[in-house]
Parts: structure tokens; C-alpha cells; sequence
């Protein structure tokens, strides 16, 4: 969590961005003499622009950007038309959660739009946002994104020129109940429904926190396994970030320079764990949230201790849904990354196989980018499995063989894909047998049926080609990795790691 790569340094100048971004969403308000509760708002809808819009493209980054008001604004006229109406207004947030995850089916538009359209109907609530607010709000929120595309757009587009991200892999297959959003959509409902009432019964106030858990808890989470490692996470985040708060946020007193930079601070380190540990940004988060309450004047040492309450109240939520409401379990959704990425590594061998041979219109690198960002997807699947809460140790050991053989397997592809790009690397005939052989050995891995065994022995017999065949020398690396695959994943001795 700490000593994370960060390869050409882009988390960190994301993060920087980020920070300069959400200061100058805040600073615009504030110049035009909005209210604190505007400026606030309008920060934080420039923060989850910057955070949330995640487009293949930058043009399509633009587009998505230019409707999230599209998304956010009937929304927050909602939430503040109906601030007094709990009835109306709690049917409303809980429709909201619906429609926000289930427009994830269309990609990271959707995505991006339901969260903006969610976090719209939460600030509200986090604010106390009334009708008399809303144009206010409007022109706030207005401004800030309008500040924040000007930041990431055209005065820092770190995007620009930028080879392209690997698309985002395609979500399971399913139909009906069984397709993945509209699975979750009625587990977050059903889940946010819970936390709502449980969390109003506690606290009239500040019931949102419950919700809200509920709502990040379910997002970039399929299986009931990731759904609940994610709450113990956002648990653990909120217990130190409130211990944090309690050194930091309370002896402030809301003051308002030394707020400002520590709020950047958290936004800072908001964006740069993101990818890395979902705790440390809930730590960020937490503390960032007990600074604005110190803004508004209401943060104390109850306050603090509630929003844990509250927290703890989404995550048991939330983990009720995901085993009672459509569950998929952990090594279902195990099976299928699993069966995807190796299928990726054998089209990625062909094609720089297909290269090295003469081809001229074979391109492995698709292939190899497509398997990082899979492998990211199977290391999400099996973090329930490696967890150190997991009292499995057989299948916690399996899985991490499973995770560091994967690894290897991309290494190796890297590796082939860097060779197939030099124009003068050999065209050896053997490269059309090695990949068969990678092909093999991958089929064995993906066959349908439970309990068949992969190629467990065959690593001993494969040719070892000298140094000077670079090509050759990955391919047998490749299978040697494959082969030592069929144990963890098919051993007779235990149940199947994937397909179980």
C-alpha cells in the first residue's frame, strides 16, 4: 500500500491535478461571493468529475463531463424540494440508488452519471440544502465543473497525446435478474432501504452516512465475497480516519486556512490510494468530511463517533443484501476472470507469434494491454480469498499461486509482445509449435467441465531453447507458468480454486 508503482509517475500528477482542480471548483464560488454551503457544493461536484469520469477517450471525457448537470440537477431539485417530506423523500433517494446502478450497463458514462446523480441527492442531505438554496446550488455546481474541465481539459490535459487506456473488460455474461447491473441495482436498493431505516432510527440527522456506505461499498464489486472484504475495508478506513479527525479535525475548530490545506491534503490522498488501497481512501475521505463539518460548524467527538455507527449500520446492509438478495458467489465470478485472462494470454501468443513469422497485420500489444487490465479484474475477484480474515488457509495459498502465476504469465507476454515489435528478432518455424502448445495447455485450463484436470506434468517435458531465442525462451516460460496453473486451479485434492 505504500511502496505502489506508479509508472511515469501518473497517480501522482492525477492527484495533483485533482487538487488544483477541486481548489479552483471552490475558489470560483467563493469570488463570486456564493454561500459556504454553495462553495462546498460546487467542490465537491468538481471532485467527483475529476474522479468519476473515466471515458476511453478524451472527447468522450468531455461529453460525459458536459452532462453530468444533465444527471446531478433534477436530482438536487428533488432532494431539496422534498428536504422536509421524509416519506417522499426517502422513496426518492432509494429510486435514485436504483436508476444510478443500473445506467452502469452503459459503460463508464453511465457510470460516471449515476454516482454524479446519487452524490447530488446525498449532499443535499449532508448540507441540508433547502429550496430557497437551489439556484445557488445550481450556479455553484455549474461553476465548479466549469473549473474543473478548464483544469483537466486544457490547462493540465495529461490525457492529451497519451497512448490510449486498454478498454475496461466486459462485464460477466447474463440475462435478466442475472445480468450484473440489474443484479445489483436491487441489491443496492434493498441494501440502502435497510441502512435507511436502520440508520433514521438512529440518528434523524445523519442517517445519509449509512446510505452512502452502501452505495460506495456496491461500486466496481460483483460477487458477495469482494462485496463484503469492501465493507470490512470501509469499516477499518472509517475507524482510523475518525482517529485521525480526532487528532486534527476537532482541535481546528473549523478554522479556515489550516481546513483548506489539509482538505487538499485529503483530496490529494483521495485520488493517489484510489487504485491502491480502498481503506487509505476511505481514510482520506473520513477526515476530508470531518473537516467540513468543522467548516459548518457542527463537528464534535458524537458527531465522529456516529458517522461510525452509521457506517457499521451500511456495511452489515450491505453484506445482508449481497448473501440474501441474488447472490453470486466469490468463486463463480473467480471462474469466469480467471477463464477470460488466460483466454487473452493464448489470443496475445498467436498474434506476436503470427508477427514474428511475417505477418504484417498481426498486433499482439491490444492483446497484452487487455490482459493487464483483466488480471487487475482476477486479482478484485480473489482479494476475498487472500484476505488475511480468510480461515482457509489451503485456498487462501491457492489463490495467491493462482495471482503470482497469472503475473508471471503477463510478464512473459510482455516480454513476447516486446520482441515480436523489433523488426529483426528471428521468424523461427518453431514458433507455430510453441504456441500450439500454449494453446493446449490454455484449452486444458478452460474446459466447461468440473474436476478435469489440466496438464499437470507437462511442464518437465517441454524443449528448452537457448538464451539467444528470446521469442522461444518466453513462449517456454509461458507454458511452464500454464502448466503449474492446472494444480491450483483443477487439484483433485481440494475443491476447484475456480468453478467451485
Amino acid at each position: 500500500m505504500l511502496v505502489a508503482p506508479d509508472p511515469g509517475q501518473v497517480r501522482l500528477r492525477n492527484s495533483c491535478r485533482a487538487v488544483i482542480g477541486t481548489g479552483f471548483a471552490v475558489a470560483v464560488p467563493e469570488f463570486v461571493g456564493l454561500s459556504l454551503t454553495a462553495s462546498i457544493t460546487g467542490g465537491l461536484a468538481a471532485l467527483l468529475a475529476l474522479f468519476t469520469v473515466a471515458d476511453a477517450t478524451v472527447r468522450a471525457q468531455r461529453v460525459t463531463t458536459a452532462l453530468l448537470p444533465v444527471a446531478g440537477f433534477p436530482v438536487l431539485a428533488l432532494a431539496t424540494l422534498l428536504h422536509g417530506v421524509t416519506p417522499a423523500r426517502d422513496a426518492a433517494f432509494l429510486l435514485v440508488v436504483f436508476g444510478g446502478v443500473y445506467a452502469r450497463r452503459w459503460g463508464p458514462r453511465g457510470h460516471a452519471l449515476g454516482i454524479f446523480a446519487f452524490m447530488n441527492f446525498f449532499i443535499t442531505q449532508f448540507l441540508h440544502a433547502v429550496p430557497e438554496q437551489l439556484p445557488e446550488l445550481y450556479a455553484a455546481v455549474g461553476l465548479a465543473l466549469g473549473a474543473a474541465g478548464l483544469v483537466r481539459f486544457v490547462l493540465w490535459p495529461l490525457e492529451r497525446g497519451a497512448a490510449p487506456p486498454a478498454p475496461a473488460p466486459r462485464p460477466l455474461p447474463g440475462t435478466g435478474l442475472a445480468r450484473p447491473t440489474t443484479r445489483q441495482a436491487f441489491q443496492a436498493t434493498v441494501a440502502c432501504a435497510f441502512a435507511l431505516v436502520l440508520g433514521q432510527a438512529l440518528s434523524g440527522d445523519r442517517w445519509y452516512w449509512a446510505v452512502g456506505t452502501v452505495w460506495w461499498i456496491f461500486v466496481n464489486t460483483v460477487s458477495r465475497g469482494e462485496t463484503l472484504v469492501r465493507g470490512f475495508r470501509r469499516v477499518l478506513g472509517t475507524v482510523v480516519g475518525i482517529g485521525v479527525g480526532l487528532l486534527i479535525a476537532i482541535p481546528l475548530h473549523g478554522a479556515p486556512v489550516p481546513t483548506a490545506v489539509l482538505v487538499a491534503v485529503c483530496v490529494f490522498g483521495i485520488f493517489y490510494t484510489a487504485a491502491v488501497s480502498y481503506s487509505w481512501m476511505v481514510l482520506a475521505v473520513t477526515v476530508m468530511a470531518g473537516l467540513l463539518y468543522g467548516l459548518l460548524g457542527v463537528l464534535d467527538l458524537g458527531l465522529l463517533v456516529l458517522r461510525l455507527e452509521e457506517t457499521a449500520i451500511g456495511a452489515v446492509a450491505a453484506a445482508l443484501a449481497v448473501v440474501l438478495v441474488l447472490p453470486v458467489t466469490t468463486h463463480a465470478t473467480n471462474d469466469a476472470w480467471i477463464q477470460r485472462a488466460l483466454r487473452c494470454v493464448h489470443a496475445a501468443t498467436a498474434e506476436a507469434a503470427a508477427r514474428l513469422a511475417g505477418s504484417q497485420t498481426a498486433d499482439p500489444a491490444p492483446h497484452a494491454a487487455e490482459l493487464e487490465v483483466l488480471l487487475a479484474r482476477v486479482r478484485m475477484a480473489l482479494a476475498p480469498l487472500v484476505h488475511p480474515l480468510n480461515p482457509s488457509r489451503a485456498r487462501k495459498a491457492r489463490a495467491g499461486q493462482v495471482i503470482t502465476l497469472l503475473d508471471d504469465c503477463a510478464r512473459e507476454v510482455r516480454g513476447l509482445v516486446a520482441v515480436a515489435a523489433d523488426p529483426d528478432a528471428s521468424h523461427d518455424a518453431r514458433l507455430a509449435a510453441a504456441c500450439s502448445r500454449v494453446k493446449a495447455a490454455v484449452e486444458a485450463l478452460t474446459v466447461s467441465e468440473r474436476g478435469r484436470r489440466g496438464p499437470t506434468g507437462a511442464a518437465e517435458t517441454l524443449p528448452h531453447p537457448a538464451a539467444t531465442e528470446p521469442a522461444l525462451a518466453h513462449l517456454h516460460s509461458l507454458e511452464r507458468a500454464l502448466a503449474e496453473l492446472a494444480v491450483p486451479l483443477r487439484s483433485s485434492r481440494y475443491s476447484p480454486l475456480a468453478g467451485a
